[in-house]
């Protein structure tokens, strides 16, 4: 059974730094079911939207919003997926998922498809 569990959340004032992981286990063919990781975040009463990916050769991508603030790494020894946040603002606050799917996900429209695995969420909350 696939899971991803996301851990790292909480609350921080504006400025501030957190790091996210997400735990991938589970299923067959992990190396190709797993092959695109991707972060991404909903606010209450906004649609969800992509914060960044990184496919299993280390390529990225992330949102405008978050460049130059957040970087994405994997261990894939670990099955890891890291998310570092620094220059945390309020807008940055919502529910914080991990995704993931094979490496055609890591695409240029990535921030727009529907993985096909989904972790249950972390709560970011940045207070100004």
């Amino acid at each position: 059974q696939v899971q991803l569990v996301e851990s790292g959340g909480g609350s921080v004032q504006a400025g501030g730094s957190l790091r996210l992981s997400c735990a991938v286990s589970g299923g067959t063919y992990m190396p190709y079911n797993f092959a695109c990781l991707a972060w991404f975040r909903q606010a209450p009463g906004k649609e969800r939207e992509g914060v960044a990916y990184v496919d299993r050769y280390s390529n990225t991508d992330s949102a405008d919003s978050v460049k130059g603030r957040f970087t994405i790494s994997r261990d894939n020894a670990k099955n890891t997926l890291l998310l570092q946040m620094n220059s945390l603002k309020p807008e940055d606050t919502g529910m914080y998922y991990c995704a993931a799917g094979p490496l055609s996900f890591c695409t240029r429209d990535w921030s727009r498809l529907i993985f096909p695995y989904w972790g249950q969420g972390t709560q970011v909350t940045v207070s100004s």
